[in-house]
């Protein structure tokens, strides 16, 4: 099986670009990291759809992640752009859909759409987003991604939700090449995210690099992909693994094979320090991913 590699941009949210004071300077150093990976044997760049910083608010750069996203298709040529993942309640499924469908195009077909349900408290209320508990988000987004698969997929869809309605939206272009971008759904929750991977989606994002949590998870879609008739192995299976500061190419070879035994096909790396340091970047472009692929 050959495994893929994505790798997240320094974007800010993680407070990965603070040490360079003007944001010009930031922005460029994050697209940077984007076109390295785009000549090297990386599938795929990430973003994050985050406005404040973690692990709190500061006042520092956030880039926001379409924007990142559409200048990115830009300034790559190879490299699949994905967002891990969309916020559902920061914008309108319908208008998600519009927005994705765009940036497919400006990129030639090189999206992966993220969307997921969303969790920042703090930054939900500070934009002005009206906050709810997990079910009630949970029940939007399931409402969300249906919607999104239609303005994929029907030329004047129509939906009457308790969260969302669309009536008649004429969404062209869908994509590019004639064909819907592909749709990555973050989040592991097995009775809604999970069946919505495998009624929707082309793609999860799952467990946080956590081998057990991994094989859970995809054990959980199976189940769902049986009771839908999807084919499990369409979807790809990825996760997220977030390296630390000082880790060997040795380390990241043994977390990676950990990860492809419990079933992932796909690895998104961060990657500290990389605005400033492209060498972690260009050791496992050039001593992990050919091993795996």
């Amino acid at each position: 099986m050959s495994i893929k590699f994505g790798v997240f941009v320094p974007q800010g949210w993680r407070m990965d670009l603070v040490e360079i004071d003007d944001p010009v300077e930031q922005y460029e150093a994050m697209t940077a990291v984007a076109k390295l990976a785009d000549a090297g044997p990386w599938d795929s760049v990430w973003v994050y759809d985050h406005f404040h910083t973690v692990p709190e608010p500061t006042i520092n750069s956030t880039f926001e992640a379409w924007t990142v996203s559409s200048t990115l298709a830009r300034d790559t040529s190879r490299v699949k752009i994905g967002q891990m993942v969309g916020c559902n309640g920061y914008r309108q499924p319908s208008l998600f859909a519009k927005i994705a469908s765009t940036v497919d195009v400006a990129s030639h077909g090189r999206l992966y759409a993220g969307l997921g349900a969303g969790w920042y408290e703090h930054e939900w209320k500070a934009y002005g987003y009206e906050w709810a508990d997990v079910p009630e988000r949970m029940r939007a987004f399931r409402e969300a991604v249906e919607i999104v698969h239609r303005m994929w997929t029907e030329e004047r869809p129509v939906f009457q939700g308790r969260h969302y309605r669309i009536d008649g939206p004429i969404n062209e272009p869908k994509g590019a090449g004639g064909r819907k971008p592909d749709l990555w759904l973050g989040g592991g929750g097995e009775k809604v995210t999970l069946k919505l991977v495998a009624k929707y989606a082309d793609a999860c994002n799952v467990g946080g690099g956590d081998p057990e949590l991994i094989a859970q998870k995809l054990a959980v879609l199976r189940r769902h992909c049986d009771e839908q008739g999807t084919d499990y192995d369409r979807i790809t299976k990825s996760t997220s693994l977030y390296l630390e500061e000082g880790d060997s190419v040795a380390k990241v070879r043994e977390q990676v094979e950990k990860i492809v035994a419990a079933g992932a096909d796909y690895v998104i790396t961060y990657i500290p320090r990389v605005a400033y340091d492209h060498e972690p970047l260009l050791a496992i472009a050039q001593e992990v991913i050919p091993q795996f692929a």
